[in-house]
């Protein structure tokens, strides 16, 4: 019997302190979060979790000294997962931004699918290099370089999202681009001198 009584007043304490740290940090945790997730449902989905590891955390007596960057951590840690489990985007469903603001879709720079057969051909050859291409990437070069080149994001907003320095991204961009020039290249002089004939 005294053994139950101590485990229910360990409980309880446990539900106060979660408690607490919920009402001291929750407003400050889901800014936090939302700087970085454009989905409002994703970034309450992310608070959830966090929240949800903190409780487990303290069922598990796992001691957790500075509540407040554990929490933080742990935010960014699901943030960059949830990143990563995003599926990616088939490219003719994607768009380019130009340097005059114009949203280009992808579709609108490749050879039209109803221009006749050479046109088709040319079309699925491009696409799927680009997808090769991009798929060789480091995931971290890819997400910036997609994040900005095809979604449109600046790379303030990427920093912002991603929680990694400005400059960082753009290190990773330059890289990214290196490598899909090199990469391109061959394809491209390929449709340059055949005009997209084989």
């Amino acid at each position: 019997m005294n053994a139950a009584a101590n485990i229910a007043r360990m409980t309880a304490e446990q539900d106060n302190r979660i408690s607490e740290v919920l009402e001291r940090e929750q407003a400050r945790l889901r800014n936090f979060i939302r700087r970085r997730v454009n989905d409002e449902g994703d970034a309450e989905d992310i608070l959830q979790d966090v929240f949800y590891e903190l409780v487990e955390a303290y069922r598990l007596m796992k001691p957790v000294e500075q509540v407040g960057a554990w929490l933080y951590r742990v935010a960014r840690n699901r943030i960059i997962d949830r990143f990563r489990k995003k599926k990616p985007v088939p490219f003719a469903d994607t768009g380019a931004v130009s340097e005059d603001g114009d949203v280009l879709l992808l579709e609108e720079l490749l050879p039209s699918p109803d221009a006749g057969p050479e046109a088709a051909y040319a079309r699925r050859v491009l696409l799927q290099e680009l997808e090769d291409a991009l798929a060789e990437l480091p995931e971290e070069q890819r997400e910036v370089f997609v994040g900005h080149e095809i979604e449109g994001y600046s790379f303030k907003q990427l920093a912002a999202r991603t929680g990694v320095s400005v400059n960082t991204l753009l290190s990773r961009k330059h890289y990214a681009v290196l490598h899909l020039r090199q990469r391109l290249r061959a394809i491209y002089d390929e449709f340059v001198n055949t005009g997209g004939r084989s």
